[in-house]
């Protein structure tokens, strides 16, 4: 009988990089890492573990990857909603930063997300904003798993001074954080209509250099593609391959605006598409054609955006979501079915960040980021698929452990390495704050 540290048994178990759905199953954790996944009676035999969980009504899957977010944004859920995107940007979220954000409004409000997510299942998020370094303060904090993007932008801002100077403080990130075990760091570009070629160009060269992805809002809009043909005669996605920055390493956020021949450049050069679907519907933005890209052999992973936008960080709705707008865009009943989606919420999503290989699935080798959701609860019986019930059924609400690196996170629905008291205690400051407009 070998010794681990934790031994986890379930009703069924949801491996995600294959079409099984395994009954009466436990997984065997030692030092973070899966190392068995095995029938229940099996593993009492042959495991000795310092912990032994048995969770009898529940499914255990690999934790979702939230693949674009802007984490410290959650301090301005709900401050200006109905808005269509350069409004919304322009009038109210650009001026709002410009007053509020600092170094403790990015952490506080990182914070305050990954509250949200780990509550929710979700064990790794990709990440866009100012003060990276406050984001992956959070993250070690808190030992959720991040890709913290190093953005760029061609103006000033609390951050930078201008595109030299976010690449400067970015690559001096990049080496403080390199060996952090549960941080990988990005390339953040906001937007085509926000960084000039110069910046772009030399992205695209420190990328190659230092293997490092890009992430960028790209073919969000249509007024963004307007706006592209009068002032670069071509549209950004041409422009973006153009400057060499389509290639397995491009993280395009959105890709509402799709021609047949874009689809086709997009699957030809690798590059990864991330769907927001509930902010895109919110602001009015498009809808992403993600069943043609999918047959198309481009890998589609989901992410929510930032809350100001959403309003939440629920992977589990933005899932269904996806799953339901799929259907109705392309006509088809069977696109984007339930495995699928939740592919797209976890595997793939690991994928595009270039994570793939030690997480996003339940296999052994991999990382332990696991998480267990109930399933006994009354919106989810009867089961007759469990991965239908998930994807179609269930709420965040019944999320009850999470685990990343085999280090529980949340136990019961309890946390274990955050108070929540304080989190809730800072974001009630920042709205007295930010409503009184000091």
């Amino acid at each position: 009988m070998k010794n681990i540290d934790t031994l986890i048994n379930a009703r069924w178990v949801i491996p995600v990089n294959d079409d099984r759905v395994l009954e009466q199953h436990a997984i065997a954790i030692d030092k973070g890492v899966i190392v068995d996944l095995l029938p229940s009676q099996q593993a009492i035999q042959s495991y000795k573990a310092n912990k032994v969980q048995h969770l009898d009504s529940h499914a255990l899957l690999p934790g979702f990857v939230n693949a674009h977010t802007h984490t410290p944004m959650n301090l301005l859920r709900g401050y200006a909603d109905d808005l269509p995107l350069m409004i919304w940007l322009n009038q109210h979220i650009w001026p709002a930063e410009q007053k509020f954000v600092n170094e403790d409004f990015c952490h506080d409000g990182t914070l305050l997300a990954v509250t949200e997510m780990i509550r929710g299942g979700t064990t790794c998020f990709n990440d866009m904003y100012f003060f990276p370094e406050q984001s992956a303060r959070v993250v070690k904090q808190t030992g959720i798993r991040a890709m913290i993007g190093l953005i760029v932008l061609d103006f000033p801002t609390v951050w930078g001074d201008g595109p030299d100077h976010y690449l400067e403080k970015g690559l001096q990130l990049f080496d403080e954080f390199k060996n952090e075990a549960n941080l990988r760091l990005a390339f953040a570009p906001h937007a085509p209509y926000t960084v000039s070629d110069a910046p772009l160009e030399r992205i695209a060269t420190l990328s190659s250099e230092l293997d490092v992805p890009v992430h960028m809002h790209l073919h969000e809009t249509h007024d963004e593609i307007i706006g592209s043909l009068e002032q670069c005669s071509e549209r950004p996605l041409q422009r973006m391959d153009n400057l060499g920055l389509l290639s397995p390493q491009m993280i395009a956020i959105h890709m509402t605006q799709l021609t047949d021949e874009e689809i086709e450049l997009v699957s030809r050069t690798g590059t990864h598409v991330v769907h927001c679907p509930e902010s895109n519907l919110k602001l009015a933005s498009g809808l992403c054609p993600v069943d043609k890209l999918s047959k198309a052999g481009v890998n589609v992973a989901i992410g929510t955006d930032g809350a100001a936008s959403n309003n939440d960080l629920d992977m589990l709705g933005e899932m269904r979501t996806a799953a339901l707008l799929a259907k109705g865009v392309s006509g088809d009943a069977q696109a984007l079915p339930a495995l699928e989606a939740l592919r797209a919420a976890t595997l793939n999503g690991a994928r595009a960040l270039g994570m793939d290989d030690f997480t996003g699935s339940i296999e052994v080798g991999k990382q332990a980021d696991v998480i267990a959701i109930d399933l006994s609860a009354p919106a989810t019986q009867p089961c007759y698929d469990p991965i239908s019930q998930i994807v179609y059924s269930a709420g965040r609400d019944q999320v009850t452990d999470v685990w990343v690196a085999g280090k529980q996170l949340l136990s019961g629905q309890e946390f274990t390495t955050i108070d929540k008291a304080q989190v809730a205690k800072k974001a009630t400051d920042w709205h007295a704050r930010i409503s009184s407009g000091k």
